[in-house]
């Protein structure tokens, strides 16, 4: 069935409710590579429920952890096969440092589809509030559905981030593990795409592929790491665009640069020639 803007644009999607605890918050952070070094006290800020804190992009999976079956794409005015679709961007603003714990509520609605020609791209907007009713974080989300374009509709405003003439203020090489994908699945995204092999060549990879989010995540930590100390509480807001593919096991480079707005941010492959991970990234801060 094509895609009708006409009736995907501005469409509820309903409200969610849900609830997390540290052990969930922990598991996260450890799907992201967090504990690496076990004797670092910044790193058991991520995974000791003694003066855990909680990385915003926790938000991304805390409404799916109880989530065992793989998604859908089927909306009002979208259908879209599974194995076609990419994830294309994400946004997550924290109005608040995210508790360790808690109770949420969330809803979610289709703020704008896209014809890309080639590929059509669904924008979701997700609000989540505690049980007072006091913004917690805002996802902006978009999905990228190849060969479900052409169906007439607007193609979109360009939002690329033009990179500083300059040398990057850091470069941070950081790993992946090659199991890593198995272990972010039990975050609640259970696409075979990150899993099943005879599902990833049938969809066009040689072998399973990592969760974008999950790459999403392990920049952010990097990041804060980097240049907030670990200090999570810090983070305002982290945007990125997927610009390609990461492969479990293969190293991360990400390159940072500070600019009065906040620190822009892109990462590469650097063993597949540098190929782009993430562009258009940048996180903002509280300070």
């Amino acid at each position: 069935m094509p895609i009708d803007p006409s009736v995907a644009i501005g469409a509820d999607l309903g409200e969610v409710s849900f609830a997390w605890t540290a052990s969930d918050v922990q598991l996260y952070h450890l799907a992201l590579g967090a504990g690496a070094d076990p004797m670092s006290p910044r790193e058991l800020r991520y995974t000791y429920e003694d003066g855990l804190q909680v990385l915003p992009t926790f938000a991304t999976v805390a409404a799916n952890l109880r989530v065992f079956e793989p998604p859908a794409v089927s909306f009002p005015g979208v259908e879209v096969d599974l194995g076609k679709v990419l994830h294309g961007k994400q946004e997550v603003i924290a109005h608040r440092p995210i508790p360790t714990s808690g109770k949420a509520v969330a809803r979610t609605r289709i703020v704008d589809v896209f014809d890309k020609g080639k590929a059509a791209v669904i924008v979701n907007e997700t609000v989540a509030t505690d049980s007072g009713g006091t913004p917690l974080w805002t996802l902006r989300s978009s999905i990228f559905a190849r060969g479900e374009g052409g169906f007439g509709g607007e193609r979109g405003p360009s939002d690329r981030v033009e990179l500083p003439a300059r040398e990057p203020d850091a470069v941070i090489d950081t790993p992946t593990l090659p199991q890593q994908a198995l272990l972010y699945r039990l975050c609640g995204d259970r696409n075979p795409l990150h899993a099943d092999p005879g599902f990833a060549a049938a969809s066009g990879f040689d072998k399973p592929i990592l969760h974008g989010l999950c790459t999403y995540g392990v920049v952010a930590k990097a990041v804060t790491d980097e240049f907030l100390d670990g200090d999570t509480a810090r983070v305002a807001s982290f945007s990125a665009k997927f610009a390609g593919v990461v492969f479990p096991g293969e190293p991360l480079r990400t390159r940072v640069w500070r600019e009065p707005a906040g620190l822009l941010i892109t990462t590469s492959a650097p063993d597949r020639d540098d190929a782009a991970v993430l562009s258009d990234t940048f996180l903002t801060t509280t300070d």
